[in-house]
């Protein structure tokens, strides 16, 4: 296959198009995310892909706000962390310790609404080029077999996957990281150690961990609202 084939293939693959029809799928994705998080061997399996999420959310934001991201960590016991260089403290620091819980709640709420757009192709080829520039960011061997899994699976579907099956999967996905943020938080909020984001986020600021654990609480209420309203017309022909 000579280069523009190839090109013309990748923004084919690429292009937004109408999203299947039917409710079925969409009831198939939201049941397969469900299992995966309520089955203890699938949901060790899959974890990683909300920590490697929860960690790119602490870059992203760190670099937004002024700090220099060198590097991030996804352990063996699937927990991780990012590396952000800048001032101690401060409102940046602030932001960036903050953001990784929210982060797989947005991300999931926004992949199921590209998916029920017609921009799962869109959506996945972004998620691959992320996955892939991350690897350049990875600092241990864990790391980079986690994210080179992830983008194995994400361009496997994207590539070779028919429009309803990427359409299903994307949704699958959004629903996983949007279900796997709550079991996260909720982790944190009964079992949190001192290393987690709420009590480094006590450290910085004079507001407790419980505070910024209620912060969580509000934006994946949000993002499942959203995700909710999105979904329901379709859920609604079900009923």
């Amino acid at each position: 296959m000579d280069l523009p084939t190839l090109l013309g293939e990748i923004g084919d693959r690429a292009a937004p198009g109408p999203a299947p029809s039917g409710t079925w799928w969409p009831l198939v994705s939201l049941s397969l995310a469900l299992v995966a998080v309520l089955v203890s061997p699938l949901w060790r399996l899959l974890r990683p892909a909300v920590t490697i999420v929860h960690e790119l959310g602490h870059a992203v934001t760190g670099i937004l706000a002024g700090r220099r991201f060198t590097g991030f960590v996804v352990s063996a016991d699937m927990s991780g962390h990012a590396i952000t260089v800048g001032r101690p403290r401060g409102p940046g620091r602030v932001i960036s310790a903050w953001s990784g819980y929210p982060a797989p709640a947005l991300l999931g709420a926004v992949l199921i609404q590209v998916a029920l757009a017609g921009a799962a192709g869109t959506a996945l080829a972004v998620a691959l080029a992320a996955l892939l520039v991350s690897l350049v960011f990875t600092r241990s061997v864990h790391t980079v077999l986690a994210v080179l899994g992830s983008a194995a699976v994400v361009g496997a579907v994207w590539w070779w996957g028919s429009p309803a099956l990427v359409a299903l999967v994307t949704l699958a996905v959004g629903a996983f990281l949007l279900m796997g943020a709550w079991r996260h938080v909720l982790v944190v909020a009964s079992s949190g150690g001192r290393g987690d984001d709420p009590a480094q986020l006590a450290r910085l600021t004079p507001l407790p961990a419980a505070v910024w654990i209620g912060s969580y609480l509000l934006v994946l209420a949000a993002c499942t609202l959203w995700a909710l309203a999105v979904l329901a017309p379709g859920l609604r022909e079900l009923l």
